[in-house]
């Protein structure tokens, strides 16, 4: 390329340089470009190696003076920042300034850092130990009891809630649920002066469930309950070995034994031909005429007169609990058994259908001086049970008679006797000797629970009838009908486990849980059925957790934090400031509505769901909590753009609700955060303006404010303002400016950009000129707050401002 070649395009460079006004002109002498070629040239053959020879192209090409950055390194020393300072003398004021101002930073960065760290830490506990007792909770619920030693990990079956077809929340109760539901229902509306027994109830209900067992069990829940109330201030525990249990048990043994004489009576009629007397006295000599009718059975029966069996007549009267017909039938037959007929007459008269101490003791020692002689085992059976000996009869023919027996022996029991079989003595041998293994429970639970129940042991009936799913639903009510009598023994904390022994207790006493076995019942629906849950808990309503809190209470939180339809549960505000009912509303007899609600919003709160938080606090009409929160969310999503379901459409939603309620009403409130959400509110309207591109009314708006200065002389009252603005306004700030930069900048394009033939060109320049003041005014205002801005807002603030000059 020869000169002239090279000379016409420097030219051609030149023009186009000149005429373009986005680069400043520079221009350089030929001994400059000399130099300035003879200082790249020595930069890049003064490297040592290929690779910094390509770095510097690299970087230079780029506009980067390398050997310049590597000096400005080698001078950075992190020594000085964080190692002990240098001791000065007294005399130094300049050095002991600088001095104390170092260590005031850097204990200020000591604090922060440990500080941070001790929070990370006990968050990180805290969340731990949450996590603990959940999983506590979970493995408490399985523990059967201390005497089993196992723990049940059986899968319960899951039941379908949502009905894919419509939509909707299914129940998850079934029929039998759903009319003990009911019930319970019922049962919680009326005080309770006015409304019957749970236990009537429940037994009315069972028999519309057409199954014989579920009848039988609540007609011996209706017997054993049948006992004089225990005062609510004293112990279970206390009562448990009264004399009334055994009473009431042998009554529905008896009972129970009637009805199955008279339903063998009733399948043999033609046998028996007992003829138009209803009386017991022939239902029972029918029974024994056709219990006899087997020759083997007449082996060994003494005392016969005719064709009539006085003994066995005598012991079945007994055995059904017709000692009127066994005194009849002694009279008549046997009218020299003297001691008998004085013993049976005594259990008629005495108040409380006990034989006196001599009397028994001399049936005891003719049981003893003839009991080789006796060869009939009805007879035998008489003597030991009116004389209170062991005997263990061969006419038990099924647990029930042996249960009778035993009972008929503690019940005849005096205070002046030294009887050694007592109440707890035999529900020791039934819970603990025998236990589930010799009744096979698993096969047979309805049976076993009978006799744990019959034997007063009602908590270790009721858990081991909940392990059974077709059962569980009848163990649960049976706990609630006889915890309203006061007849459940439940433990002193309601951490324990389903069932527990407390050392304090008369062997072998259980405490069943209550409390968490209606918990695990309401687990399965209450989600799906909250109001029938909720019904549940009001059974808890006199209960405590472990830190004093109402455990009803406790259940109704925990429910809305799970289901989140707190809408249903605590009803709405409306726009007239008044709550709506809900279903709570009809337990506000138990609890404070107001203080259940924010309750459950400090709950939300923890958990993060702070828009949940906000309805809750509405709800319990706690306004400085609801702004609070609404500031803390808005403040992160005000500056985006609206769209549909997003977190700013349903807050905003919400703030205008609670503004035109609050407008109407005098509320309570730090005056700081209602400035803080009017502001807040103002600046909403300015970024939908500003994404709606309507410019000139989003300028109006922000002039509210009083924030962002449009003028130079509003600088520094925009500053003192900003000052006393709360945090969350802080945080939107580079959002304000950079949208209020770009609104300007705009308007200066649009303008600018405009033929300037249609405009009067002074007029134009004025105005470009305002938009210039307005944007020096920003990033001054940007400069002078005090506040750090995020990442790059000043540099582009500053390079907007620039590009308008």
């Amino acid at each position: 390329m020869d000169f002239t070649t090279l000379m016409q395009q420097a030219q051609k460079l030149v023009n186009e340089t000149q005429n373009s006004d986005d680069l400043p002109r520079v221009e350089r002498s030929m001994p400059q470009i000399l130099k300035a070629t003879n200082e790249l040239h020595s930069r890049v053959t003064s490297s040592s190696s290929a690779q910094d020879v390509q770095a510097y192209v690299l970087l230079g090409s780029k506009g980067i003076d390398l050997p310049k950055i590597s000096k400005n390194l080698e001078t950075l020393s992190a020594r000085k920042t964080f190692e002990t300072l240098d001791p000065v003398y007294d005399t130094d004021i300049h050095s002991f300034l600088k001095n104390e101002k170092e260590n005031a930073i850097l204990s200020i960065i000591q604090d922060v850092n440990k500080s941070s760290i001790e929070n990370s830490q006990a968050q990180k506990w805290d969340h731990i130990m949450n996590e603990w007792n959940m999983e506590k909770v979970k493995l408490m619920n399985a523990l059967v009891g201390p005497s089993q030693n196992w723990i049940d990990f059986r899968k319960l079956p899951e039941q379908t809630i949502l009905n894919e077809t419509s939509g909707t929340v299914k129940s998850s109760l079934n029929s039998i649920q759903m009319a003990y539901a009911k019930e319970v229902t019922e049962y919680n509306r009326f005080d309770r002066a006015m409304r019957s027994s749970l236990v009537e109830k429940f037994t009315n209900v069972a028999q519309s469930f057409n199954d014989k067992k579920t009848m039988e069990m609540w007609d011996i829940i209706k017997f054993m309950s049948n006992v004089r109330p225990i005062p609510k201030n004293q112990d279970p525990a206390k009562h448990r070995f009264n004399s009334e249990f055994v009473d009431q048990a042998k009554k529905y043994l008896e009972k129970h034994f009637r009805i199955f004489m008279q339903t063998v009576i009733s399948e043999h009629l033609k046998e028996t031909q007992r003829g138009g007397d209803p009386s017991n006295y022939k239902l029972i000599e029918a029974f024994v005429n056709l219990k006899l009718r087997n020759p083997n059975e007449l082996i060994g029966l003494q005392d016969r007169r005719d064709n009539f069996f006085p003994w066995p007549n005598v012991f079945y009267a007994m055995r059904c609990g017709d000692n009127k017909s066994a005194m009849k039938c002694l009279e008549n037959n046997l009218p020299d058994q003297k001691d008998i007929l004085t013993a049976i007459e005594e259990l008629l008269k005495s108040a409380d259908g006990k034989i006196s101490a001599k009397i028994k003791s001399q049936i005891k020692m003719q049981y003893k001086q003839h009991k080789i002689r006796m060869s009939d085992p009805y007879k035998r059976a008489v003597y030991a049970i009116l004389g209170s000996c062991s005997e263990q009869s061969e006419l038990n023919s099924s647990f029930e008679d042996y249960l009778w027996m035993q009972l008929y022996l503690i019940s005849n029991v005096s205070t002046d006797s030294n009887d050694k079989l007592t109440l707890p003595a035999l529900q020791r041998t039934i819970l603990e000797q025998y236990g589930e293994k010799y009744f096979k429970a698993d096969e047979q639970p309805q049976r076993y629970f009978e006799v744990l129940a019959l034997t007063g042991q009602f908590e270790a009936g009721i858990e081991f009838l909940s392990r059974f799913e077709r059962f569980r639903t009848h163990a649960v009510h049976f706990a609630l009908a006889l915890s309203e009598l006061h007849l459940i023994t439940a433990p002193r904390n309601i951490l324990e486990p389903l069932i527990s022994v407390d050392i304090e207790d008369p062997k072998p006493l259980r405490r069943l849980n209550i409390a968490r076995l209606i918990m695990l019942y309401t687990e399965k629906f209450e989600i799906s059925d909250p109001g029938e849950a909720l019904q549940y808990y009001y059974f808890l309503r006199h209960l405590t957790d472990s830190n004093g809190k109402n455990l009803f209470l406790t259940c109704v939180t925990d429910l809305v934090v799970e289901n989140l339809n707190y809408e249903l549960i605590f009803g709405r505000m409306q726009l007239s400031g008044i709550r709506s009912r809900g279903l709570i509303d009809q337990f506000d007899n138990v609890i404070n509505i107001q203080s259940a609600c924010n309750g459950i919003a400090d709950e939300f709160v923890k958990k993060g769901l702070f828009e949940d938080a906000i309805k809750m606090y509405d709800l319990a009409e706690n306004p400085e909590q609801t702004l609070r929160y609404i500031i803390t969310l808005l403040s992160q999503v005000v500056h985006q753009q609206t769209k549909p379901g997003s977190m700013k459409e349903r807050l905003q939603t919400i703030s205008v609700e609670i503004s035109e309620r609050y407008r109407s009403k005098e509320i309570i409130c730090d005056p700081q955060i209602m400035k803080t959400f009017n502001t807040i509110k103002i600046l909403m309207q300015f970024f939908q303006y500003y994404h709606d591109n309507k410019h000139e009314e989003a300028l109006e708006i922000l002039a509210q404010t009083k924030l962002v200065p449009l003028h130079m002389k509003d600088v520094d009252v925009c500053v003192q303002n900003f000052k006393k603005t709360g945090g969350e306004v802080c945080k939107i700030l580079p959002d304000i400016l950079l949208s209020t930069m770009e609104i300007i900048y705009k308007k200066y394009t649009t303008i600018k950009n405009k033929d300037i033939s249609r405009f009067n060109e002074g007029n134009s320049d004025d105005k470009l000129r305002f938009l210039r003041e307005q944007a020096k005014a920003i990033t001054v205002m940007s400069a002078s707050v005090p506040y750090r801005m995020p990442g790059d807002t000043n540099a582009r603030l500053i390079q907007t401002e620039i590009l308008m000059h």
